[in-house]
C-alpha cells in the first residue's frame, strides 16, 4: 500500500485527534477560569487518540503520504506508548504541586505536542521526517524541562538540554547528510536498496552511521550522550522528569530501531537480521550496551538526590534494552519491546511516589525519605518498594521477567560475556535501590519530619501501577503476546 497524501487521511486519525485536541485547548486557556478542566480534556484528547490507534491494528501495512511515514505494527505499538505514557503523566500532574504552579493551558499543549512528535518518530520512513519529528520532541521537551517560573535549577537545566541537544541534532543531521550523498535517497527503502548493492564506500556509510546514531543516542541516554540527563531529570518538574525517561527514551529506541533494522539492515532466514558486510554496527551497540549500563549504575551508587539517582537508574536500563538490539533477531526486539512497557510502568511508578513526597516536603533528597512508612505513607512506602526491587530484577515482579527475556536472547546468541556484565550490574544496582528502601522502613525519622498525605488522585494512579507491576510479575502471557504481534516492520 502506498497513499497519496489524501488517501493517507483515513490512517491519520491518532494524530488527527491529538492535534485537534492541542488546538483545542489554546483557546479554552484563554475563556475558562477553572485550569483543572484543561487537565480533563487534554485525557480525553489521548484516550481518544488511543482507541483510535487501537482501531488501526486492522488495517492494511503500508507507506503514508507518499513514503512519508509508515503504517505497521512497530509503529502502532510505539504511538500506544507514548500515549499511556502521556495519559499516566497527566494524571500525576493534576496531584503535582510544582505542575500546579505552571500555567495549565501551555503545559498540556506542549505536552500533548512532544506526544504527537513520538508518533512520528515512530512512523519515519524517510530520514527527513525522522531529524524533524526527533527536533519536535527536542523543542517541546526543552519547554516542558524549563516550565517551572522562578526556578533557577529547571531553567538551568532547560539550557543545558538545549545546548546537548543542539550538538548531537547538528551532529545527527550531517550523518544523514552523508547518508544522502552515498545512496541518493532520505528514503528508508530506497537506501536499503542501495546499501544491499554492495558498492557504497563502507568507511564513508560507519562514519556516517556513528553520526547519525550520536543523534538517536541523545534521546535515549545512552553512554557518551548522557551528560545532559542527571541535570535535566532534577531540574524539570518531577511528572516531565518520568515523561522523558519513559516516553523519549522509548521514542528513541523506535526510531533507532526503525533506521537500523528495515533501512540499513537485511532480513534473512527465519527471524534473524543481518547487518551490511563491513558495516558492523551491532558491535557498536555491544560497547555502547556494556558502558551504559555500567557508568548509569556505578554514577547512581552516591547520589543523594533521588531524582538525579533515578536518571542514573535510566541510563543503565537504556543499556539493558540495547541488549535487544545487540542480537541483530527478533527474539531481541520482542524482549526490548516487552522490556520498554514494563519499564513505563515501574519507573512512573517510582516518579509517582516523588511526587507524593514532593508534596508533603518540598525536597526531593533520599534523606526526606527516612522513617517514609512510618509517617503517615505505609502504602507509598510499600509501592515505592515494589517499584524499585522490580527495577533492580526481582521475582516475582515485571522487571525480572524483561530481564529474563532480555538475557535469554542475548544468551541464545552466545553473547555470554554480555550477559555476565548484565547480571554483575543488576546486583550493583540493587545496593542503592535497596538503600533507598531501607531509608523508608529501617531509618528513625527525625522528629521535624512532616507528615506525608496522599491524595486520592495519585493514590489510585499508584495502585494501578502497583497492580500492573505486580501482575506482569506473574501473568505476562498477553503482554508478551501484544509485543510479539507488534514486531512487524513493513518494508515494501
Amino acid at each position: 500500500m502506498d497513499l497519496s497524501n489524501f488517501d493517507s487521511l483515513r490512517y491519520f486519525l491518532p494524530e488527527a485527534v491529538l492535534t485537534a485536541t492541542i488546538l483545542l485547548l489554546i483557546p479554552l486557556d484563554l475563556a475558562l477560569k477553572n485550569k483543572k478542566v484543561l487537565a480533563y480534556l487534554a485525557g480525553l484528547g489521548t484516550v481518544l487518540s488511543f482507541g483510535a490507534t487501537l482501531e488501526l491494528y486492522g488495517a492494511p501495512s503500508g507507506w503514508l503520504f507518499r513514503h512519508m511515514i509508515v503504517l505497521d505494527q512497530f509503529s502502532l505499538f510505539f504511538k500506544v506508548v507514548p500515549l499511556l505514557a502521556t495519559l499516566f503523566v497527566i494524571w500525576m500532574s493534576m496531584g503535582s504541586r510544582e505542575v500546579q504552579q505552571i500555567q495549565q493551558g501551555e503545559y498540556y499543549t506542549i505536552l500533548l505536542t512532544s506526544a504527537l512528535g513520538m508518533f512520528f518518530m515512530a512512523s519515519s520512513a524517510n530520514l527527513l521526517m525522522a531529524y524533524l519529528s526527533l527536533e519536535l520532541v527536542s523543542l517541546t521537551s526543552y519547554i516542558l524541562t524549563g516550565s517551572l517560573p522562578h526556578s533557577r535549577r529547571s531553567s538551568e537545566a532547560a539550557l543545558k538540554y538545549l545546548i546537548y541537544g543542539g550538538v548531537a541534532s547538528g551532529t545527527m543531521i550531517y550523518g544523514m547528510s552523508w547518508i544522502f550523498g552515498i545512496t541518493g535517497s532520505l528514503d528508508y527503502a530506497r537506501i536499503n536498496e542501495v546499501l544491499l548493492q554492495g558498492s557504497s564506500n563502507r568507511l564513508a556509510l560507519f562514519i556516517a552511521l556513528v553520526f547519525i546514531l550520536a543523534g538517536f543516542g541523545y534521546k535515549i541516554v545512552f553512554v557518551p550522550f548522557h551528560m545532559w540527563s542527571p541535570d535535566v531529570y532534577q531540574g524539570a518538574p518531577t511528572p516531565i522528569t518520568a515523561f522523558l525517561s519513559v516516553g523519549s527514551n522509548a521514542a528513541g529506541i523506535a526510531i533507532l530501531t526503525r533506521f537500523f533494522f528495515p533501512a540499513v539492515s537485511r532480513l534473512g532466514e527465519g527471524e534473524n537480521w543481518g547487518f551490511i558486510p563491513g558495516v558492523e554496527w551491532p558491535h557498536l551497540l555491544l560497547a555502547v550496551s556494556m558502558v551504559t549500563m555500567t557508568l548509569g549504575n556505578l554514577c547512581a551508587l552516591n547520589q543523594q538526590n533521588i531524582k538525579r539517582l533515578l536518571a542514573y537508574s535510566g541510563i543503565a536500563h537504556a543499556g539493558y534494552i540495547l541488549m535487544g538490539l545487540v542480537v541483530l533477531n527478533n527474539e531481541g526486539l520482542k524482549a526490548a519491546l516487552f522490556y520498554i512497557i514494563v519499564y513505563l510502568i515501574m519507573n512512573l511508578g517510582a516518579f509517582l511516589v516523588v511526587v507524593i513526597v514532593a508534596n508533603a516536603t518540598g525536597d526531593e533528597n533520599i534523606q526526606d525519605y527516612k522513617g517514609l512508612a512510618w509517617r503517615g505513607a505505609a502504602v507509598p512506602a510499600v509501592c515505592m518498594a515494589i517499584f524499585l526491587f522490580s527495577l533492580t530484577g526481582l521475582p516475582p515482579l515485571a522487571g525480572f521477567v524483561g530481564k529474563f527475556f532480555l538475557f535469554a536472547a542475548v544468551i541464545d546468541q552466545g553473547f555470554y560475556f554480555l550477559a555476565v556484565v548484565a547480571v554483575i550490574n543488576s546486583v550493583i544496582s540493587l545496593y542503592y535501590y535497596a538503600r533507598i528502601v531501607k531509608t523508608m522502613f529501617l531509618d528513625f525519622p527525625e522528629s521535624t519530619a512532616q507528615q506525608v498525605f496522599v491524595s486520592g488522585n495519585n493514590s489510585a494512579l499508584l495502585g494501578l501501577l502497583s497492580a500492573l507491576t505486580l501482575i506482569f510479575g506473574v501473568y505476562w502471557g498477553p503482554l508478551v503476546q501484544y509485543t510479539n504481534q507488534s514486531l512487524k516492520f513493513f518494508i515494501k
